[in-house]
């Protein structure tokens, strides 16, 4: 790699404390994260998701969050975190309301009849939100008794709709009539790494997508930080993978892929990915870093707060993204700090010498988001009714940092979509206002999803809601 100047954040020149930063969500279940004490007691605020870089045009920005709106919560939905007045921040014009609760609310999809299922990994749920005439929605239970359910998605298959659920050992086919599930379940990939007990970072969530040909994607996340063995386990991990809806032709479409648990098909077919990269980075070049006259190989918490960024990336078969012996850098993009075709870069621990897998000829990561950002649920919302320019692009929701200092906030990202290259754009913030004062989230975005009304429909499984976020008409 190049030697670039590695640039040290002002307001963190002396911090050279080694900390893991987290760029996974927290697994379902498990409490919702909050701001280290440090951060708490220093009164630092969380830092924009959104990156300021020279990639991000001021037309983009002109699509993101510039005002404030209180969230409208409707009597008989304030419960805990609720039960306190939430202010969000949005474009110009936008409203915000509680639509339903929905405890670990997660990943969405609407039905062919027009309502609104809702995972529920936590509580082995699938649920069914339908509209109602008060302006909120009616939450029954559709599937029960699933292991980490997450990922749904909807199609037709032989002229019939058909659902998918994405458990975390397997992938699901329901046929879908009228009424609902018409039928029985069918896997169509079983077996899935899921829990690992040698792990240290497990990813057992799933996400699902379907391209154009009936083609269903999946991701399969690492079953650690950073560490080479899951590249080569069996079954495998830290891969996005492919299969027919009859589940034959299972096969690996991607490779270094830590965590990709946003899956979306975008305007012109292609598959796309949003992936949460490692933790804990140690620095890349043998350079001068804070207090360091050779940084190299050194966990310092400045360089972690901002690297890696974590990717956007189209599903391509037989790309490797690296992970963990390659690590996205924007020091090196141009112009620096860019998060657009950011290079990657060797890892100093786990590829020192560059000699277990050459960075230089992986392809760049087209997109990248602030490190940290941990992304999940993502849509494109071509020829959804959201106006532009908003139409014209993806969102993603992405989790926030859990250990980063200060940490990264939740927030619902969007990201233009350039028709002629076949390629998304640096993000700008659509929805945010999720973190408190003192650095702790009281929500956190899941997922994303255009509605059959223009409005845009936001899970959140920390406050345990689905959201409502209406444009201007």
């Amino acid at each position: 790699m190049t030697e670039p100047v590695r640039r040290l954040p002002l307001a963190l020149l002396a911090a050279t404390a080694v900390a893991a930063v987290a760029a996974c969500s927290t697994p379902a279940g498990q409490p919702q994260a909050t701001a280290p004490s440090t951060a708490a007691a220093t009164g630092s605020s969380s830092p924009a998701p959104s990156p300021t870089s020279p990639s991000v045009s001021a037309a983009d920005r002109a699509a993101s969050a510039d005002s404030s709106t209180t969230l409208v919560v409707p009597e008989g939905e304030g419960a805990g975190v609720l039960s306190t007045p939430r202010q969000l921040t949005v474009p110009s014009g936008w409203t915000a309301r509680v639509w339903a609760r929905v405890g670990d609310a997660r990943m969405e999809a609407w039905t062919p009849e027009g309502d609104l299922l809702v995972s529920s990994p936590g509580d082995g749920n699938v649920m069914e939100l339908r509209p109602d005439a008060a302006g909120t929605a009616t939450v029954t239970t559709l599937l029960s008794g699933l292991t980490n359910p997450q990922g749904l998605a909807f199609t037709r298959l032989d002229g019939q709709w058909v659902l998918y659920v994405a458990e975390s050992d397997q992938i699901d086919r329901y046929p879908w009539g009228p009424g609902g599930i018409s039928g029985a379940r069918t896997v169509i990939a079983g077996g899935l790494p899921d829990q690992d007990p040698n792990g240290d970072d497990v990813h057992q969530p799933k996400d699902v997508a379907v391209a154009a040909d009936g083609t269903v994607y999946f991701n399969v996340g690492s079953s650690s930080n950073a560490n080479p063995d899951d590249r080569t386990m069996t079954p495998p991990r830290a891969v996005i993978m492919s299969v027919r809806p009859d589940g034959t032709d299972l096969q690996v479409v991607e490779r270094g892929v830590r965590n990709g648990e946003g899956l979306a098909v975008a305007p012109n077919g292609t598959v796309w990915t949003a992936v949460n990269e490692r933790d804990n980075i140690p620095y890349p070049s043998h350079r001068a870093y804070g207090t360091y006259g050779d940084a190299f190989g050194q966990v310092i918490q400045a360089f972690v707060n901002e690297h890696p960024p974590d990717e956007v990336v189209p599903v391509t078969a037989g790309r490797d993204l690296g992970w963990p012996y390659c690590d996205p850098d924007q020091d090196d993009s141009t112009p620096a700090e860019s998060l657009a075709d950011v290079p990657l870069v060797a890892n100093a621990t786990t590829n020192p010498n560059g000699t277990a897998l050459d960075c230089a000829k992986l392809a760049p990561i087209e997109v990248g988001l602030p490190a940290h950002s941990a992304p999940l649920g993502m849509s494109f919302l071509e020829g959804s009714k959201l106006p532009a320019p908003w139409s014209g692009g993806a969102v993603i929701a992405v989790h926030g940092s859990w250990d980063r200092h200060p940490p990264r906030a939740p927030a619902v990202e969007w990201l233009a979509w350039n028709t002629a290259a076949g390629t998304l754009t640096p993000a700008v913030t659509l929805v945010g206002g999720f973190e408190l004062p003192n650095g702790s989230y009281w929500g956190r975005p899941a997922d994303a999803v255009p509605g059959p009304d223009g409005a845009l429909y936001v899970s959140d499984d920390s406050a345990g809601a689905i959201y409502r976020l209406m444009p201007p008409s």
